[in-house]
């Protein structure tokens, strides 16, 4: 990517500028202060554990056991780093993702830059849109076109929650990620893994790339959980603490923003994690391997684990990842508007635009391939998402080593090493899949 000259930013706004510096940032001690910074974190895990990857997630543990937990923990350890990345862009930088592109490349690599990101909250969008209308159909028997063209109606609470301040957003989001947690904790305890055999599963195996059934699952996991949008979303929504201006302030704003989004991803991981146990303890290991569709998974819960309540539990963890995807996508969706080419539309019309786009597709599907066709549309965006990582990634740790524009607080230098090895892992798997789908045409 060619860099343009170097200019001053040429949009005084900033990233949110309704919810921007919104949100007091308390002193004291340590807990006081990290409380004070508790919330984005949980709006970048709720990326990590969206519709999407249930489905890739359910795909790999009934069809491979539990030897894709490798690639769940080492995507996680992405996450970490790179959302880390963000966090310092956000405070020490003061600008976010979208708009460090817009300023430093040049036009054309602005725009395609642009449009890829666009493209990464489309493909993220069609899967919230496919996963709650699947719960909704698996809750209250609503068909599934008609469940689709119901998400719609998400855009009126999320104005809703928008109006309530930023901190009860952070709060609504936070209390839906507790519900899905408990629901797949309990489900734990029922499916009853092997946990040798799960703890062996976290250990990578050179069979992923081996595979090309296995390293396409791979991919979509990788895709599912290091999402291109979050990079975008981090950067902006940490702006939302009323940082003081002192590089005293910001060093200790930079600390306790990633360890609210290192906290956070670690939750993401466990639920991540449990959705591949479950369907490895209950779908691999009594020979069921082609579980891949959300609805079958529903419907063989309850008879596999003999409860009477797996399967509700499995739906309303759905339908909780669901809503909770919204909020992020239309927050996503807004930063990489503004960001990228300064277009602010009223929040609605944003969302409508985005979540029409998404409907499109997954109403087709839907009307054309009926259940069946959703797992495959699911795991489908997540790859692409998966492919279009690298547009994100090099922009973030090219702009993070800069210490001019970092504010004099660059990111340490084995952290840029560490994403660039991560943004270089990414490319090669993907090159690695685009030869793969080329020889088998």
């Amino acid at each position: 990517m060619t860099l343009a000259p170097a200019r001053e930013p040429d949009d005084s706004l900033p990233s949110l500028p309704e919810v921007n510096a919104s949100v007091a940032v308390r002193t004291g001690g340590f807990w006081r202060r990290l409380l004070g910074f508790l919330g984005p974190g949980y709006l970048v895990a709720v990326g990590y554990m969206d519709p999407g990857n249930w489905a890739t997630s359910l795909a790999g543990g009934s069809a491979f056991g539990y030897t894709l937990l490798s690639v769940v923990l080492l995507s996680n350890i992405m996450a970490v780093l790179l959302q880390a990345l963000a966090v310092r862009m956000g405070i020490a930088g003061g600008r976010d993702l979208a708009q460090f592109c817009r300023e430093r490349y040049s036009r054309p690599v602005g725009i395609f830059l642009w449009l890829m990101a666009e493209a990464a909250i489309i493909a993220t969008d069609l899967a919230e849109v496919i996963g709650t209308a699947i719960a909704l159909n698996l809750l209250f028997q609503i068909p599934l076109p008609i469940g689709v063209l119901l998400t719609a109606a998400d855009v009126f609470l999320i104005l809703w929650l928008q109006g309530r301040g930023f901190r009860k957003l952070e709060s609504v989001v936070i209390a839906l990620t507790a519900v899905i947690f408990v629901c797949f904790a309990v489900e734990m305890v029922y499916s009853s893994p092997v946990w040798g055999d799960v703890l062996r599963g976290y250990i990578p195996q050179a069979s992923v790339l081996g595979n090309p059934d296995m390293l396409y699952l791979a991919l979509g996991i990788i895709g599912a959980t290091v999402m291109p949008h979050n990079l975008y979303l981090h950067s902006a929504i940490v702006q939302t603490r009323a940082v003081g201006p002192t590089d005293a302030d910001r060093r200790d704003a930079i600390r306790m923003a990633t360890i609210d989004s290192t906290i956070a991803l670690t939750i993401a991981l466990f639920i991540n994690s449990a959705i591949l146990i479950l369907a490895a303890a209950a779908f691999h290991t009594t020979g069921q391997t082609q579980v891949a569709e959300i609805q079958d998974a529903y419907k063989l819960l309850d008879p596999t684990l003999g409860t009477t309540f797996a399967a509700v539990l499995f739906a309303v963890a759905l339908l909780a990842s669901g809503l909770n995807s919204t909020v992020t996508a239309t927050l996503s969706g807004q930063i990489v508007m503004e960001g990228f080419i300064h277009l602010r539309l009223p929040a609605w019309q944003r969302r409508l635009a985005t979540r029409g786009i998404a409907i499109l597709p997954a109403a087709v599907a839907s009307v054309l391939y009926g259940e069946k066709g959703t797992a495959e549309l699911l795991i489908l965006s997540q790859v692409v998402l998966s492919l279009q990582l690298p547009f994100a990634i090099v922009p973030l740790v090219t702009f993070t080593a800069n210490r001019k524009l970092m504010r004099g607080l660059p990111a340490g230098r084995w952290l840029t090493i560490a994403c660039a090895i991560i943004a270089t892992i990414i490319i090669a798997l993907n090159i690695n899949l685009l030869w793969n789908f080329a020889l088998s045409l």
